[in-house]
């Protein structure tokens, strides 16, 4: 029988909460797409009539739970708030059919992709992946997860953000130009997709800066609301 025992101590497995549960989700990967309103597609200097979707990644490890208070991020001075859904999977494959995509979804939260924007935009410059921008220790304040079971599929109702009580981010979900089924189905063209996996599926318009001390809440309704403050 092969030594099954780690050279070094194994790291723990990234989960989040379900509301009304004691049980934990396990979290395999993180994918994000980008630019998926029109709004917030035009405020960065780009057509949304003409893109397809694309995707990037952060770590699972990057996961942390509404309610925390987390470091300004080191290496930047220009960090940015973005509020999304959170799509969570209990099944995944390749190829997935559009009319069957929903089928694979356990249920939604919401969370909020922290971006090192001046290194995203020194990366973009010179043609190099974003991760430096998006991937770092804490970047995925997100909510606990609710079943689809409980709420269904939501596909509009509002979602938003605000600094230290200013509302700054105000948009629907009906907005999105790449709805969750064609997120789910692209997707899985690309990657296998995995049960765990987690889509943060867009950000509207209104992005902008943090700084030390700032409170930010948000959330999308009919799901959940969270709250993070830089400490």
């Amino acid at each position: 029988m092969a030594n099954s025992t780690f050279v070094i101590s194994a790291p723990p497995v990234p989960t989040l909460p379900v509301t009304g549960s004691d049980a934990l989700f396990p979290v395999h990967r993180i994918y994000c797409v980008g630019r998926n309103f029109a709004d917030h597609a035009i405020e960065m200097g780009h057509d949304p009539n003409r893109e397809p979707p694309f995707f990037f990644q952060k770590n699972p490890d990057n996961l942390v739970l509404s309610g925390a208070t987390i470091p300004y991020p080191k290496r930047s001075s220009d960090v940015h708030y973005e509020i999304e859904l959170i799509v969570a999977l209990k099944s995944g494959g390749e190829d997935i059919p559009l009319e069957s995509a929903l089928d694979h979804v356990y249920g939604y939260g919401v969370g909020i992709d922290l971006t090192r924007r001046d290194l995203q935009g020194e990366a973009k410059k010179l043609g190099r992946p974003w991760e430096v921008g998006k991937a770092f220790e804490q970047s995925a304040p997100a909510t606990a997860l609710v079943p689809a079971s409980q709420i269904g599929h939501p596909d509009a109702g509002r979602i938003w953000l605000s600094v230290n009580g200013d509302v700054k981010q105000d948009g629907d979900l009906n907005m999105m130009i790449w709805k969750v089924p064609e997120m789910i189905a692209t997707l899985s063209t690309l990657f296998k997709l995995e049960p765990g996996d987690l889509i943060f599926a867009g950000t509207p318009a209104g992005v902008g800066p943090l700084k030390t001390g700032d409170v930010i809440k948000g959330g999308v309704a009919g799901v959940a609301e969270l709250d993070i403050t830089i400490g």
